[in-house]
């Protein structure tokens, strides 16, 4: 190695971020560095900062609403429709042009509107920042905008205050900082004179001075912001899409490139050859396959919000019908964000009650602690405390590290009170000698199953303190979490703890839940940058939770996942989850989430309780399946009429349909098809999945088997009754219309068409549209009479061919997909109403 090699190494090391200099620096430093003091700032300068550093907002990226608008005309299924509309105008076919046109415009209208109405993750951490703050200016106390704020100003934070910006505590005393919604921690932080404080995080007890050191993007909160802005995903619903789009543009194309080439060598019109273009390009689009699938989707979102689960965005439902992973938020998700106490630890005979009687004496609910709540909630009955006097109550501080009360009682006699660390109660307690290692010995089996422990002093007339016991406060899981984690795992999803508590804590919740004790210190992940090892990755994938989580290290988790193949579900209320809630392929946003969780997630739950989320997968998979449905059925037609089409002009040199008649195919079939999403439907108890090999395959079959169909049906017509081109091209129309509505009733169901009941809804949109078709072929409405008689035996070959195709469709799944079509048989396909 030569020589430059260290001083390389030490100008290719990053160099820390400013603000986490200012966040460690001696407050002195920072105050040199800030150009700033306890005083605070003039106005002038102010004024002068706030033009270089901006405003104390988090800057929101903005997109030309006019583009993101033409993109929805860029892409396989866009193009091939603005390719029927050229050729419609090259052709001077103006009905059609006007028709495509429209299908065109409409589905780039929904798609965008879809899109601009879903919520906004950085608009909503934006407006966590305080709207006013306190602050020093020319040795003035005034009311500034939060937006105003810049480095080096004086703040004063008191109790119930959201911290506007990243500060540093100047002289005074602790105070309590609540930093849930940023850390996910359960209890709030004490912070000393010197420590730093975030924005977001709420001031729960005292009141103090701050220095600004950090504002807007710059600060803890905004770089969490940062993580959402940069959280991108493509739905796997898009992809499926674009999937069978590519799959029927390639098909389209090879087949439009036979027939002109054959074309040319025959020597026919080169308008022909075009028109013939035409109707084959409209034929291979599946103009109406977004739509119906977004209308799918949409009645699944309405049915979803009865079950007070709100998507936001429409994929979202096939994304979650996918999941295989769950990472569940710990604190306010499994459990109920509250602490409660467990069963105490008391020392000699005295009743637990006694115990925690004493406790509560010792706390104050005006305060609205967390501890002292959870100590008085403990307490048998309301009027426990009736009787007794506080003369005076110290409240907790991060010095003597507990509360302490003057009481008296009903008798007229004071004593004394005392709860919190139980170190520093035995260090008051004259029994201390005798007591030490039983309480000892109850903390540490507190601390091993995850519970905080809290001491209880007493000292009546003679002044000295005995130890009374300790108590153990937790954070109860949800009452259905439990329930909730073990039918999640039914239906073939792993549920992942994340929280930013410790790893016993973690471990006993896990434990309570039935999650497994598998659980991971996230301390060591990397963050968003990084790449994991394969075995760091494969324990993560192992995992069955991580503590000690912060909002980077949720992100990177979701992402280590997807990176191995997952479908990764999310679950969290607070700021810290907003990024990896839209990083996550289906991020949820639980009950009484934050304004920044609910706008980056895709599904915001509005009851409590996780057990609506096992309604909103399964009502999810029933979607999926109608999904499934359409799509196989729409590529087996699109087969069929294009196949048809190409061998009867290659063999017979015959256009066995018209243009019209084509696109009345398109508007009745898949304006009735519409219907599918109110089908009943049977969901499976596993992830679903778009399976393109059994998607095509089986749509193949069933395209190929209809082409043969129809060119029995073609043969009967010219060859055995001997009907003129202009009646064939009739009743060719009357059959693929016939035909292809009933192929739906064989691609809803995996078993025999029987075997799950369809919705009347389907049943009248199928058959009335097929009375309208059946009668313009009868009546010929832009085609040749066709008359009662032939439309009769269109039907009754369209039936028996329907009852063959079913058996071809079992067989095709057999070869296709085995282990599923074994696992799904007619005797488990109850009908199930949507």
């Amino acid at each position: 190695m030569n020589a430059s090699a260290p001083s390389s190494a030490a100008k290719a090391r990053p160099k820390p971020a400013p603000q986490d200099d200012l966040k460690s620096l001696p407050l002195a430093d920072v105050e040199k560095k800030l150009g700033s003091s306890a005083d605070g700032l003039t106005q002038a300068e102010a004024d002068k900062r706030l033009a270089k550093y901006g405003p104390n907002e988090i800057q929101e990226k903005k997109t030309n609403e006019i583009l993101k608008f033409l993109s929805y005309f860029w892409g396989p299924i866009p193009w091939m429709i603005e390719a029927a509309v050229i050729l419609s105008a090259v052709a001077r076919h103006w009905p059609d042009f006007g028709i495509i046109l429209l299908l065109l415009v409409a589905n780039a209208v929904v798609g965008f509107w879809e899109e601009h109405q879903a919520g906004n993750a950085i608009a909503a951490l934006k407006a966590r920042l305080a709207i006013k703050a306190r602050v020093e200016r020319d040795g003035k106390w005034i009311e500034p905008p939060a937006r105003d704020l810049v480095p080096g100003d004086v703040i004063r934070l008191r109790l119930g205050d959201i911290v506007p910006a990243d500060a540093r505590l100047l002289e005074g005393d602790p105070i309590e900082v609540d930093q849930s919604a940023l850390t996910g921690e359960s209890l709030p932080a004490t912070r000393k004179p010197g420590e730093a404080v975030f924005s977001g995080s709420i001031v729960r007890q005292g009141e103090i001075g701050a220095l600004v050191y950090a504002t807007g993007a710059g600060t803890y909160f905004g770089k969490t912001a940062k993580l959402v802005e940069e959280a991108h995903t493509v739905s796997h619903f898009q992809r499926a899409v674009l999937k069978i789009g590519n799959y029927l543009i390639i098909l389209a194309v090879a087949l439009v490139a036979v027939i002109i080439g054959v074309a040319l060598y025959r020597g026919d019109p080169l308008l022909t050859t075009l028109q013939f273009a035409l109707v084959l390009t409209v034929a291979a689009i599946p103009v109406a396959m977004p739509t119906v699938l977004s209308v799918t989707m949409a009645v699944g979102a309405r049915l979803l919000a009865k079950k007070q689960a709100i998507v936001t965005r429409l994929s979202a439902i096939e994304e979650l019908a996918g999941v295989d992973i769950l990472c569940s938020d710990k604190t306010g998700t499994l459990t109920q964000n509250k602490l409660t106490l467990g069963d105490p630890f008391c020392l000699g005979d005295l009743p637990a009650d006694q115990l925690i009687l004493n406790a509560a004496l010792a706390s104050r609910a005006d305060n609205k602690d967390v501890i002292d709540l959870a100590v008085i909630g403990g307490l048998k009955s309301d009027q426990a405390l009736k009787g007794y006097q506080i003369v005076r109550f110290q409240p907790f501080d991060a010095v003597q590290k507990r509360t302490e009360a003057t009481v008296k009682g009903a008798d007229g006699k004071a004593f004394k009170v005392t709860k919190g660390a139980p170190q520093v109660i035995l260090a008051l307690a004259t029994n201390a000698k005798t007591v030490k290692a039983a309480v000892d010995k109850a903390v540490k089996d507190f601390a091993e199953r995850g519970f905080r422990a809290l001491g209880v002093a007493r000292a009546d007339g003679d002044g000295t303190w005995r130890m009374l016991g300790v108590l153990p406060l937790f954070d109860p899981p949800r009452d259905d979490a439990k329930a909730t984690v073990a039918t999640a795992r039914q239906m073939g999803i792993s549920v992942k703890m994340v929280t930013g508590d410790a790893i016993a804590i973690a471990q006993e919740t896990a434990k309570k839940l039935g999650m497994g004790a598998n659980i991971l210190d996230a301390s060591g992940f990397g963050d968003s940058k990084r790449h994991e090892t394969a075995a760091l990755s494969a324990s993560i994938e192992q995992a069955d939770g991580f503590a000690q989580v912060f909002p980077e290290h949720k992100f990177h988790i979701v992402d280590v996942l997807q990176q191995a193949g997952h479908i990764v579900g999310m679950t969290g209320d607070g700021v810290n989850d907003a990024p990896a809630l839209k990083k996550a392929d289906c991020g949820i946003a639980v009950s009484g989430a934050t304004d920044a969780a609910r706008a980056a997630a895709v599904i915001v739950l509005m009851t409590p309780g996780l057990s609506v989320i096992i309604d909103a997968i399964k009502e999810s998979r029933k979607i999926f399946q109608r999904m499934n449905s359409y799509a196989i059925y729409r590529i087996a037609e699109t087969l069929r009429v294009l196949l048809f089409m190409t061998l009867a002009i290659l063999v017979f040199n015959f256009y066995p349909v018209t243009a019209v008649m084509i696109v009345m195919l398109a508007l009745l079939n898949d304006g009735a098809i519409l219907s599918i999403a109110y089908d009943n439907v049977h969901y499976r108890n596993q992830p679903e999945a778009w399976n393109m090999r059994v998607v095509l395959g089986v749509s193949t079959v069933l395209g190929i088997f209809g082409v043969a169909a129809a060119f029995g049906l073609f043969y009967l017509a010219d060859r055995v009754f001997h009907l003129d081109r202009a009646h064939i091209q009739t009743l060719m129309y009357l059959k693929l219309s016939v035909a292809g509505h009933l192929t739906i009733f064989l691609t809803r169901t995996r078993g025999p068409f029987w075997s799950i009941r369809p919705a009347p809804i389907l049943l009248i949109a199928v058959f009335g549209t097929q009375v309208v078709a059946t009668l313009i072929a009868v009546y010929g409405l832009f085609m040749t009479p066709l008359g009662w008689g032939w439309a009769a035996l269109v039907w009754g070959y369209a039936l028996v061919w329907f009852l063959v195709n079913d058996r071809v469709k079992l067989l095709a799944y057999r070869l296709l997909d085995p282990v599923q079509s074994r696992s799904v048989k007619p005797s488990t396909l109850t009908p199930l109403v949507a």
